[in-house]
């Protein structure tokens, strides 16, 4: 993929109207597009084809969106953008945790819809991109090594299951560490468009992370909390 414009973008919709206007409108700004809407064929589909994106509905016939994002996540190296009717926490978290990369709350407004799918496509090109211009991407703390170039973290040697969003979430954190972070301007860096206050997403997956690199979740020495300001990656211990 050359530019973000060109992603090719698999939507699995069920309902055909809805799915009709959001292809439509996105290969209007210049993306290829197919639609799926039975949720029963999502998963082959998306392995078969390998999109650059996936618009993921929540609800579908035949299986859900966060079974489909389970059971394709170890496989599926793309993105995945999740679509909910509800605007309650437990969707957001469901998705996130099956390993989505974000999330947006139906009804789905077009220009905010594109905005978000163009920020996940510019997010899967730039580890190519970083690669030309760094040499060196690798930092350790500690047994916890992360490196940006591979796009890896092992602990204690171990390689560390992390989705894409959370990998990037991780370096971004880590190669700023010992200084706080707002929520403002991890979600600017990470998404490239403003954080509204209330998105829950950058939250989830900071928990996430935490287990899997050895922090504990109570009592957090890498990965610190900072109250009404957002997170700082310390140091050292």
């Amino acid at each position: 993929m050359e530019n973000s414009d060109t992603g090719r973008i698999l939507i699995v919709e069920d309902d055909e109207r809805l799915a009709t206007l959001t292809r439509d409108y996105l290969e209007n700004n210049g993306l290829q597009v197919s639609v799926e809407g039975d949720g029963g064929k999502a998963v082959d589909r998306i392995l078969a084809e390998r999109p650059d994106l996936v618009v993921l509905d929540l609800m579908l016939p035949g299986e859900d969106g966060v079974s489909i994002c389970r059971r394709v996540r170890s496989q599926y190296h793309g993105q995945i953008l999740m679509l909910t009717a509800r605007t309650d926490d437990l969707d957001e978290v469901l998705g996130l945790e099956m390993g989505a990369d974000d999330y947006v709350a139906k009804p789905v407004r077009p220009r905010v819809l594109l905005a978000r799918v163009r920020a996940l496509l510019r997010r899967s090109a730039a580890p190519a991109e970083e690669q030309e211009e760094e040499v060196c991407n690798r930092l350790t703390f500690g047994p916890l090594v992360v490196d940006n170039s591979m796009r890896e973290a092992w602990l204690n040697d171990v390689s560390v299951d992390l989705t894409s969003a959370e990998f990037d979430l991780l370096w971004l954190l880590s190669s700023n560490a010992g200084r706080v972070l707002s929520r403002e301007e991890i979600f600017a860096q990470l998404r490239g468009i403003e954080y509204d206050g209330q998105d829950r997403s950058i939250d989830v997956r900071v928990s996430r992370i935490r287990p899997k690199i050895g922090d504990d979740p109570m009592h957090p020495r890498l990965i610190k909390t900072v109250r009404s300001k957002g997170y700082l990656f310390v140091k050292s211990e």
